[in-house]
């Protein structure tokens, strides 16, 4: 979106007063629609296109610190668990698992990469009955599915045994991440998603630097207390904390504007008509049949090209479910290369926020993402180049620095660009989701331990797919400038229809696509 001269006005259409914010942002504000002109239902209702520019800002301020509340800690705490539990596999390996489940070759990749086609078989199917129901009931029963899959692992004793937890454990899993992207984009505007979504994202940092630190704990502590393994343990803790925050998520969630008891009822007329005012269009979730939604996101190119960025930036993470075992072939102790990892993910949690957040804030997406990935880049040509453990443990930074960025701009732009309608926005996040992890089924073969210390192979198929990412950015930017101009065009001619028509042109700006 263009930014606009500061200040505000009035002005008169046909129908009714409307407002014009000519300033995007003010005092930390987030951006309100160029031209609010939102539901008129709800306007004849309430007012909303009649208040003043001051009670816009006061109202959006007061609205967002309350979603933000009651949202960002909470899908951030279950983010970050979510990761606990989907990679503490690569955690338990430092411990005795493969000898203590017989695991040889290259089992334990398989029990990686199972996890994910249980993962892709749930991702449609689970978005297309989120916007039938509620997403707090739904995600948070999901999330104590997951969290009692996750220690029955520790109850395994055979590969088949393990097999099996990874692939429910996926499963069950699958609902979690398209779920929190259609439950933001149902609630936020396109320019105030990004940073939020940077927020939600960097749970999986975070669980892979708090895994580092339980693990390194649990496996050197609690190993055969009770008879018990330190890596079981490692499964029985954290598949509990799960099952116990998943209780407090189904309490603070929200569910859609209009239904959230925790909101007054201008309250959630006015999280609605924002949202319309934004987008030009109310998101209602019933507005047209699952089929027909289908129909619409499988014809619509755009999904197409974000599922294969999306793809090619998600390899590029894939060495993060091996990290442990990379950072090993520095020469340290199993507990030491799990607390080494501690700091590089908590740089990466800081740099991926700051990256999102300055995206958010320029309406930029584009070149955003080709820095990431050029970092990512540089790191893994690094780490296969040298045997230094200088060098390659300062590119173990430039890694995840440069990998995790990319994607949670990626999806942001995914919702900014097919915001209407909902039920093929949730289709469409859920297609790009499946494009993105299907590169983690053959991703989870690239670091075979045989590969160790420079793992060559995984490297150089990472550095290619940071690349194609990079273009994919650039295409994409091709293509939605060339949508930008013809609604432009289409803009200029409605107008040139009205002003024939003796009518006074309206002031209504249309959907523009974020580059």
């Amino acid at each position: 979106m263009k930014e606009i001269p500061a200040s505000g006005r009035l002005e008169h259409c046909n129908t009714a007063p409307v407002l014009v914010l000519e300033k995007a942002e003010e005092e930390n504000l987030e951006n309100l629609p160029v031209a609010v002109i939102g539901d008129p239902e709800l306007n004849e209702r309430f007012g909303f296109n009649e208040r003043s520019e001051e009670w816009h800002r006061k109202s959006r301020r007061k609205l967002l610190r309350k979603l933000d509340l009651h949202i960002l800690p909470v899908i951030v705490v279950m983010y970050l668990l979510n990761y606990l539990d989907r990679s503490n596999l690569s955690q338990a390996r430092l411990g005795t698992l493969e000898e203590d489940l017989g695991l040889v070759g290259n089992e334990f990749n398989i029990a990686t990469s199972i996890l994910f086609v249980g993962y892709l078989l749930m991702q449609i199917p689970s978005n297309i009955f989120l916007v039938r129901t509620r997403p707090s009931m739904y995600l948070g029963i999901c999330m104590a599915l997951w969290g009692i899959i996750s220690g029955l692992q520790a109850a395994t004793s055979s590969f088949p045994g393990i097999l099996v937890c990874r692939f429910f454990l996926g499963f069950v899993e699958a609902p979690f991440f398209p779920g929190i992207m259609m439950l933001l984009s149902s609630w936020y505007t396109r320019a105030e998603i990004a940073h939020r979504f940077a927020l939600f994202y960097g749970g999986s940092q975070l669980g892979n630097m708090f895994g580092g630190l339980i693990a390194a704990g649990v496996l050197g502590n609690l190993h055969n207390a009770g008879g018990i393994s330190g890596w079981r343990w490692l499964f029985i803790i954290e598949g509990a904390s799960t099952v116990v925050i998943s209780l407090l998520a189904i309490v603070v969630l929200p569910d859609y504007p209009n239904s959230t008891k925790w909101l007054t009822e201008e309250e959630q007329g006015y999280a609605v008509w924002c949202l319309s005012a934004d987008i030009g269009e109310v998101d209602d979730n019933y507005s047209i049949g699952v089929k027909e939604a289908a129909v619409l996101a499988l014809k619509d190119y755009k999904v197409y090209l974000f599922g294969l960025m999306l793809h090619a930036n998600t390899l590029t993470q894939t060495f993060s479910y091996f990290f442990p075992t990379i950072v090993k072939t520095l020469g340290y102790s199993s507990t030491v290369t799990l607390l080494l990892t501690v700091p590089v993910w908590f740089v990466a949690f800081i740099f991926a926020f700051l990256i999102s957040y300055h995206a958010s804030r320029t309406n930029e997406r584009t070149f955003h993402i080709i820095s990431a990935m050029a970092i990512a880049l540089l790191g893994n040509i690094l780490v296969i180049s040298t045997t230094n453990n200088g060098v390659r443990f300062f590119a173990m930074f430039l890694m995840p620095i440069g990998a995790f960025p990319g994607v949670q701009i990626i999806l942001a732009w995914v919702s900014n660009s097919m915001p209407r309608p909902a039920a093929k926005r949730s289709i469409a996040l859920a297609l790009c989701n499946v494009f993105s992890n299907s590169s983690n089924i053959y991703g989870s073969y690239l670091y075979p331990s045989s590969d160790g210390p420079r793992y060559i192979k995984g490297g150089i198929t990472i550095s290619c797919m940071a690349v194609v990412c990079m273009l994919c950015a650039l295409a994409m930017r091709f293509c939605l400038i060339r949508e930008n101009k013809k609604l432009a065009l289409a803009e200029e001619q409605v107008a040139a229809e009205e002003e024939a028509a003796g009518m006074e042109p309206s002031k209504r700006k249309t959907f523009r696509q974020i580059i």
